[in-house]
């Protein structure tokens, strides 16, 4: 998590690799929301960390946001950064419900 912790609060860019309403190339899954990385990172599994973008209603190819929270999985070396438009916000219930498409298949806690 020491990686992805000083992505907080800052402003990133995200290259979608999975758009909304795109299917997860091995599992039966359709993301409700965009999800990408931030390019030329390391995450806690060896690959670019990972980004839901929240707040966005159509799919995109890449997007600039703040960090307003971390889902940090406690069974899988792997956090997910919550990418938001600036100036808006997501409690954590709503974090939850919108991540839980994928997120249930995991135990994590949300750092704010």
């Amino acid at each position: 998590m020491e990686k992805s912790i000083k992505y907080l609060n800052k402003t990133v860019t995200v290259k979608m690799d999975r758009p909304l309403g795109s299917k997860h190339p091995d599992w039966d899954l359709i993301y409700e929301v965009n999800y990408g990385f931030i390019p030329n990172t390391i995450s806690g599994d060896g690959e670019e960390l990972d980004c839901y973008v929240l707040g966005v209603d159509k799919p995109l190819d890449s997007f600039t946001g703040k960090c307003i929270a971390i889902i940090h999985r406690t069974n899988d070396n792997d956090d997910k950064l919550i990418i938001v438009p600036d100036g808006m916000n997501f409690t954590d219930e709503e974090i939850r419900n919108l991540t839980n498409f994928q997120e249930k298949y995991f135990e994590s806690i949300i750092i704010r």
